[in-house]
């Protein structure tokens, strides 16, 4: 399960919603916010694909200006992937070999 640290900027007006629409995301955990409209959050999702999907829908709440990833683990895909128990459907740049 990859895990990202967030910090999400929004107008400082709109902080309170937009915190309480990250609240309403179940992969979402709020850890703060101050005044000037800067959330910290954690997403804690089943894959990377699922995290940058899950990014798009946080980006586009009413109130985001910026979505910015700070820390992100995902050693248990890794794991997964090299095991053969997970296959992105993304090659994170890696080209198939040519015939």
């Amino acid at each position: 399960m990859p895990i990202g640290g967030f910090v999400i900027t929004v107008f400082p007006e709109d902080i309170q919603s937009v915190v309480k629409a990250l609240r309403g995301f179940d992969q979402v955990e709020v850890h703060g916010h101050d005044d000037n409209g800067n959330v910290v959050a954690v997403l804690d999702c089943d894959t990377s694909e699922d995290m940058e999907a899950l990014v798009g829908r946080i980006g586009r709440v009413k109130g985001v200006l910026s979505v910015g990833l700070t820390y992100f683990n995902a050693e248990d895909e890794v794991e997964k992937m090299e095991k053969g128990q997970y296959i992105p459907s993304r090659s994170f740049g890696n080209k198939p070999p040519q015939d």
